[in-house]
């Protein structure tokens, strides 16, 4: 079974985000660390087990390690650069787009503040970066 990580300190959107995912069949399994720290350590675990997840979705303000640090971090280890990241937070800050999208990340979606909003951008996410988007086998670096 294919598998997020997402890198959520909110116990409210972690919830929203899993119920969300999983209510429009999101054929995935959803891991939860709440910072930057345990996302690198969740990381390198999976790498050795040859089980990293296809989809790291992550929000900018996290304690420890924040969502930058994090993308940083993961664009400069050859084992985790080709990971797609989706940045999911609530900053409307051009800097924080902008700094997403210098480091890295695949897309940028801000937490709407109403809820059909959020159902419709977590199925999109899903679809497109699971379904639609997803290298195959032989296009993932070893």
């Amino acid at each position: 079974m294919r598998r997020i990580l997402l890198v959520e300190d909110n116990a409210d959107d972690i919830e929203l985000t899993r119920s969300v995912l999983q209510e429009h069949r999101v054929d995935a399994r959803i891991e939860v660390v709440e910072d930057g720290v345990e996302a690198l350590a969740y990381l390198s675990a999976a790498a050795v087990a040859g089980e990293l997840p296809e989809l790291l979705i992550v929000d900018l303000n996290l304690p420890r390690m924040g969502g930058l640090e994090l993308l940083r971090q993961v664009r400069a280890d050859s084992r985790f650069r080709h990971l797609p990241v989706v940045i999911l937070t609530s900053s409307i800050a051009d800097a924080d787009v902008a700094a997403s999208y210098e480091l890295g990340a695949n897309s940028y979606v801000r937490k709407p503040v109403d809820y059909d909003e959020f159902v419709l951008a977590a199925r999109k996410l899903g679809e497109y970066w699971l379904d639609i988007n997803h290298p195959s086998s032989a296009d993932t670096p070893r």
